[in-house]
């Protein structure tokens, strides 16, 4: 599948270009309200707040650095933080010293989170087929898959590499 032709950076979106743009918007909005409604009902859970909990789940040691888990979630630094400061209240996670950085810190899933997240994940993956998954043939999740690989391959090239080994975590 080519690109195609590319139009003057300062040239105005296409009609075309603009309801591709818009259309993911709209997309990526209405389902993160959905998803995030249904874990606040269901568990009394954000979506923001399973995010983090899955992320620390599929890492090793079930830990991640604060700055990976920041380039992970769709969240800004700062909200991060002030995420993972109310998880670790409520005992989901806890903050761990990395022993060859003084300055660098893990955020590390607690049992209480990762009983949390179980509870969770049945809802969230039912949602994430009835609301996106099922509206498309596997082959088209295949496409979709390589679209979304080359968007952000596109985007890292534009944004630089996230944690630098021995930045502040």
């Amino acid at each position: 599948m080519a690109a195609t032709a590319k139009s003057p950076a300062d040239a105005a979106l296409t009609d075309r270009e603009l309801r591709a743009w818009r259309g993911m918007l709209r997309a990526h909005a209405a389902l993160t309200k959905a998803l995030d409604a249904q874990l606040e009902a269901a568990h009394g859970l954000p979506l923001t707040s399973y995010e983090v909990l899955m992320y620390l789940a599929d890492a090793e040691d079930q830990r991640m650095r604060m700055c990976d888990l920041a380039t992970s979630v769709i969240i800004s630094r700062s909200g991060l933080t002030r995420l993972v400061d109310r998880l670790e209240r409520e005992g989901l996670i806890e903050r761990v010293s990395c022993s060859t950085d003084a300055r660098g810190a893990f955020a590390k899933l607690t049992p209480a989170g990762r009983e949390q997240l179980g509870a969770a994940r049945a809802t969230h993956i039912a949602g994430v087929r009835a609301m996106y998954l099922d509206h498309f043939t596997p082959e088209e999740q295949d496409v979709l898959t390589q679209a979304w690989e080359r968007i952000l391959r596109g985007a890292a090239v534009e944004h630089g590499p996230g944690c630098e080994p021995g930045a502040p975590s």
